[in-house]
């Protein structure tokens, strides 16, 4: 799989200076954390759930999680469990039957996304990895929710027992959720534990994921449509706090992706004006006659929460909405500016270290401080590629949106 796999050939060209290079779910851990990407919930009560993972991965959806927590009602774990299960055994019976023929192909829509699923007790992964099968091929890892350093450690052993039992890699995705890290007494105590625990598994630690809507749930909190998450004070400090402690770029941090977009787009909004009302020309098959279209989401928020992850440290997003997907992955593309000056930092480094003039001749590159930064940037080029030079993220988004 790749991102930006569903496009054409010819529009990826126009669009890419670097392309995005394909991965597998056996690809390197920091690989797979960086190319989350927006990462899909889906309840897995639904009866089309087989169908849905084929349709999204073919709508360029690289991961999903397969929900029987908070997604479900309590009295439809049993029937989601079982339903869950029976998807599966088919996508493996449809993956099978396509490799005995040769169908697969490195074309996306042939491929499935790196599926997770969120379970409610340490229990749950022992019993679904026995109940799965052969279709355990098919799973990336769990979803350890409302995690804790009290309650974290029988999820992640009870992960290790799975991986012994499969003998297949299985990774974890912890969300930080509870009152405790709301809570500012407890805050601390909580996340430095929660840091011996995920460091004692590192290997097993894919990513660490925010439940922002739980934290506010401690406080009566929600955010509208027009704030992001960094405009509640009380989410922002918990942000910045587990940042801190779990994201630092001296080796013993790790992915923390943003929070969930509650909102998504409702029929006959658009784009606010300038960049968020961007109209896109279509030919049509007659080469004659040119539409224009509007893009109809207004995600406007979304866009800016976006950016606002990145700039506090955080990669990929929870999304609980198809339309969030094209906006996510347009913005994680790397920009021709970004690429440029992550390479020049980089050979400067190599070079003994030192300050320069970007080649956009805007800001100063110095090579030292800005290594870490630089090296996160060639990393995320390599699963999302590097825009060419005249190429903008409505360009990328529309791309996406239109096809």
């Amino acid at each position: 799989m790749r991102h930006f796999g569903h496009l054409a050939d010819d529009v990826r060209d126009r669009l890419f200076l670097e392309s995005p290079r394909v991965f597998t779910p056996d690809s390197d851990a920091a690989v797979l954390a960086t190319a989350l990407g927006a990462t899909l919930y889906s309840p897995a009560t639904r009866p089309t759930l087989r169908t849905d993972v084929r349709k999204q991965a073919a709508q360029g959806v690289v991961s999903m999680v397969l929900c029987l927590e908070d997604a479900i009602a309590d009295h439809e774990v049993p029937a989601a469990e079982a339903n869950l299960v029976a998807r599966f055994g088919e996508l493996f019976e449809e993956v099978s039957a396509a490799a005995s023929s040769r169908e697969i192909s490195t074309d996306c829509a042939h491929d499935l996304p790196l599926l997770f699923i969120r379970v409610r007790t340490p229990a749950q992964i022992t019993d679904l990895v026995g109940r799965l099968g052969p279709s355990v091929g098919l799973l990336t890892g769990f979803v350890l929710p409302k995690f804790t350093e009290e309650t974290g450690g029988d999820f992640l052993e009870a992960l290790a027992a799975a991986e012994a039992t499969t003998g297949r890699r299985l990774f974890a995705m912890p969300v930080l959720e509870s009152p405790e890290l709301a809570h500012l007494e407890t805050r601390r105590e909580q996340l430095f534990g929660i840091a011996r625990l995920l460091d004692k598994y590192r290997e097993r630690v894919l990513a660490v994921r925010l439940g922002v809507t739980d934290l506010c749930s401690a406080y009566g909190l929600r955010r509208s449509p027009d704030l992001t998450a960094y405009d509640v004070a009380l989410v922002a400090a918990v942000i910045g706090d587990v940042v801190n402690v779990l994201g630092r770029a001296d080796g013993t941090g790790f992915t923390v992706t943003g929070p969930v977009w509650e909102y998504f787009p409702v029929q006959e909004r658009m784009f606010k004006p300038q960049l968020r009302r961007t109209p896109f020309v279509e030919a049509e098959p007659s080469g004659v006659a040119v539409r224009q279209r509007i893009i109809e989401h207004d995600l406007d928020g979304l866009i800016r929460e976006i950016e606002l992850d990145r700039a506090n440290g955080l990669l990929g997003k929870t999304c609980i909405h198809p339309s969030h997907v094209p906006a996510v992955h347009a913005l994680s593309v790397v920009t021709h500016e970004e690429y440029s000056d992550a390479r020049d930092i980089l050979d400067q480094e190599r070079g003994g270290g030192g300050v320069m003039r970007s080649a956009y001749t805007n800001k100063m590159n110095e090579a030292k401080p800005h290594r870490a930064w630089a090296e996160r940037v060639l990393l995320r080029a390599e699963v999302f590629g590097v825009a060419r030079e005249d190429v903008s993220f409505a360009e990328l988004l529309s791309a996406c949106l239109c096809r």
